[in-house]
């Protein structure tokens, strides 16, 4: 390293005690990229296990991911008399999921006004993830059906701020969400662990020639699907399986819209779900308390994005969230998309990848070390996460250096029992040449732990030979 070392002021004391909950693990979603390159058995390895895997020319660190999130289409082309899906002018053809409830004639799954056939790779990824030991399943709704809306177009309506959910076909909305979820059961061998209903809802920029699938869904008209979903999921014999809501873009969109629910509506909801796009802005507290006063409910980000490429922009707010919103998961959403937004840049009208972003490398700090199980411990300093397996005694720092210069900062760890300590760790530099790179030696004395980290970068030291 070179550059001059600021040192802290005071060391970053980790204590144990200070635990923030149960992590239930790091995911990302299906649709598009799945729709695209479910069938790679080589990106489900370098997504879904932590082994070393050679996607194109590079060697890869597994992500270990453990959560896929599904996406019930919204697209279908056959006509229903003389109406037919209507198409924004800019939607891209893998944007287009497909959906199974193809008209309006039958609501039976087993009629020919089904078909679940189509939809093949995003549902050959989500049986490789499977495979690979993927733990948690979500089913998640961009739009209902084409023919659900008001104008027959799943990227929403002529004008973003109106419902595009027509009420006409709230039922339906939720009969076909639950017959996904129990047709996902009972052939595919994939048991939902939550079902979302909405995405991005009250957001005001799904109309009718958007980029992809979206609905604007009002709180009212929330608060009136919710109960018939629960009724459809009951009805499926889906009882235990949650209803997680509402996935608005903002956190001060997701508290406006829990405090418009009545307690009635809110008990529906098992599981509340985030996306985190409003980045340094929101009030990630006031969410927290919000739905921690309900209890028993889990608090995911279940979707974030950017266009960094080198992955510093992503842990920033992937730090911010952790200290403050304190949610028990956490997704990207696409991870392969276009320039910086994929972890790896793909041409998916082509169906190509381009290059592996260096933000693959900086989250691999996070998915690899910190897996579900671990306990989420309170730092007090946003740029330290913190993660304890009590039962192996290892406990995990990812510290992020986002500034101009190079860093030395103490841990002091003399609150943990343990004398006989080890540590090893890994550095990634998105603007040298590091990509998780292992460090030739972590510097150790007693239960103080020295970090020496390279400016703009993510550094993780894992530590054993510690209890409680």
């Amino acid at each position: 390293m070179t550059g001059r070392l600021v040192a802290e002021p005071s060391p970053v004391t980790i204590d144990p005690a200070a635990k923030q909950g149960t992590w239930d693990g790091w995911g990302t979603s299906l649709c598009w990229w799945a729709a695209v390159f479910g069938d790679r058995t080589d990106l489900a390895d370098a997504m879904f296990t932590t082994k070393t895997v050679q996607v194109e020319n590079e060697q890869l660190p597994g992500l270990g991911l453990n959560i896929v999130r599904y996406n019930a289409g919204a697209s279908a082309w056959r006509k229903i008399g003389e109406r037919e899906m209507k198409k924004s002018r800019i939607i891209q053809r893998h944007r287009q999921m497909e959906g199974f409830w193809l008209d309006d004639r039958s609501s039976d799954p087993a009629s020919d006004s089904w078909d679940w056939s189509v939809d093949a790779k995003q549902r050959n990824m989500l049986k490789l993830a499977k495979e690979r030991g993927v733990t948690h399943f979500e089913l998640f709704s961009n739009s209902p059906m084409w023919w659900m809306t008001r104008n027959d177009n799943p990227s929403g309506g002529p004008k973003p701020s109106d419902d595009n959910l027509s009420p006409q076909q709230e039922r339906n909305f939720a009969i076909y969400l639950a017959a996904v979820a129990r047709e996902a059961k009972d052939d595919w061998g994939i048991s939902f662990t939550s079902v979302s209903p909405f995405n991005e809802p009250v957001s005001d920029w799904w109309f009718a020639d958007c980029k992809q699938e979206g609905c604007h869904v009002s709180p009212p008209q929330q608060a009136r699907v919710l109960p018939l979903l629960r009724e459809q999921l009951d009805k499926q014999g889906l009882k235990s399986l949650p209803i997680s809501a509402s996935e608005e873009t903002y956190y001060d969109h997701a508290i406006s819209t829990w405090q418009s629910f009545d307690a009635k509506t809110r008990s529906l909801i098992g599981q509340v779900n985030v996306h985190g796009y409003q980045e340094a802005k929101g009030d990630r507290a006031k969410l927290y308390r919000l739905v921690h006063q309900e209890g028993g409910k889990r608090l995911w980000n279940s979707e974030y994005g950017d266009g960094d490429p080198s992955g510093l922009q992503m842990a920033r707010n992937l730090h911010r969230d952790l200290a403050t919103l304190k949610p028990t998961s956490w997704s990207y959403w696409q991870p392969i998309d276009g320039g910086g937004w994929g972890l790896i840049s793909g041409d998916l009208p082509r169906g190509r990848l381009r290059r592996v972003n260096p933000k693959w490398h900086v989250l691999a700090h996070y998915t690899r070390n910190i897996p579900p199980g671990s306990t989420i411990l309170t730092t007090g300093e946003e740029s330290i996460v913190a993660s304890f397996q009590e039962k192996r005694g290892r406990l995990v720092i990812v510290s992020l250096n986002d500034g101009d210069t190079e860093r030395e900062r103490q841990i002091d760890l003399s609150r943990f029992k343990g004398s006989r300590l080890t540590a090893t760790g890994w550095v990634t530099e998105p603007q040298g040449s590091s990509r998780y790179q292992a460090l030739e030696n972590v510097a150790t004395q007693g239960k103080q732990v020295t970090l020496r980290q390279p400016k703009k970068s993510v550094e993780t030291v894992v530590v054993d030979g510690l209890s409680g």
